[in-house]
C-alpha cells in the first residue's frame, strides 16, 4: 500500500496567489468584445478520489490515464482559442478577462475518477 501512495499522482489545480491586479472599469476606455466565452479541460485517473473545494479541484490517485493534469491552464488556453475563432487573433490587443467563473464536474467511481474544469468569462478590450 505504501508503494502505491508514494508512486501515485496528486494535483490541486489552480494557482492561487495573494498578489492580484485589479482593473477599475469606471472610465469609458474599454469595450466588451465577448460575453460568456468558455473553455474546458479534463483528466481521468485510476484508483483515486477527486473533490472540489472553493476554486480548486484536487485529485489523489495511483495514475493518470487521460489528460495532462494541467486543468486550469488548459481550460484558459481553450477559452482563448474559442475567443479567437469568433473574434480573430489576440496578438497586439489589450484584452482582459472580467467576471471569471470556474466550475468543476467530478465523477468518482471505485476504481476511476474523472475531473472536468470549465472556465467562463467576459472579455474586454481597452481602447486607449
Amino acid at each position: 500500500m505504501s508503494v502505491l501512495l508514494i508512486t501515485g499522482c496528486t494535483t490541486s489545480g489552480a494557482f492561487l496567489a495573494l498578489n492580484q491586479t485589479q482593473v477599475n472599469l469606471q472610465e469609458a476606455n474599454y469595450t466588451i468584445t465577448a460575453t460568456s466565452v468558455t473553455g474546458e479541460s479534463e483528466s481521468a485517473y485510476v484508483l483515486g478520489l477527486s473533490y472540489s473545494s472553493g476554486l480548486t479541484a484536487t485529485t489523489l490517485a495511483i495514475g493518470r490515464v487521460e489528460g495532462t493534469g494541467m486543468l486550469y491552464k488548459e481550460a484558459l488556453d481553450n477559452l482563448w482559442t474559442n475567443y479567437e475563432k469568433d473574434n480573430g487573433s489576440i496578438d497586439g490587443k489589450r484584452l482582459a478577462l472580467a467576471n471569471v467563473r470556474y466550475d468543476t464536474d467530478i465523477l468518482n467511481l471505485l476504481i476511476y475518477t474523472k475531473v472536468k474544469v470549465g472556465v467562463r468569462a467576459d472579455i474586454i478590450e481597452f481602447t486607449d
